[in-house]
């Protein structure tokens, strides 16, 4: 079963431009590691100074998978790189960078 997520962070006005820079060419190995953390689909959008992200989960283990390219050094230096240029959102759950929203609508 797939899981459709979508989430949202603001963008530091001054850092824009290298987070376009960035995800125009991730770090080697990024996007591996996404694709073995069984992420499908992987989008962001960007409106002003928020950023809105949707991927879709396929494996069978969504917090084991999330744990493992968490600790994994490759996410972590790249996570170096881009998280200075974000700000979470004010009303972001607690443990969160990336704010989770709810699916309200869905048509295949």
């Amino acid at each position: 079963m797939i899981k459709r997520i979508g989430e949202m962070i603001k963008i530091k006005p001054e850092g824009l431009q290298k987070y376009k820079e960035y995800h125009a060419n991730p770090t080697p190995g990024v996007n591996e590691v996404i694709k073995e953390s069984n992420i499908a689909n992987y989008s962001i959008y960007q409106r002003g100074d928020y950023m809105f992200a949707y991927y879709e989960y396929v494996g069978e283990d969504f917090q084991s998978d999330m744990k493992k390219m968490a600790e994994n050094p490759i996410t972590q230096d790249w996570w170096d790189l881009v998280k200075p240029l974000m700000e979470p959102l004010e009303d972001r759950d607690e443990g969160e960078f990336w704010s989770g929203m709810e699916e309200v609508y869905h048509l295949d």
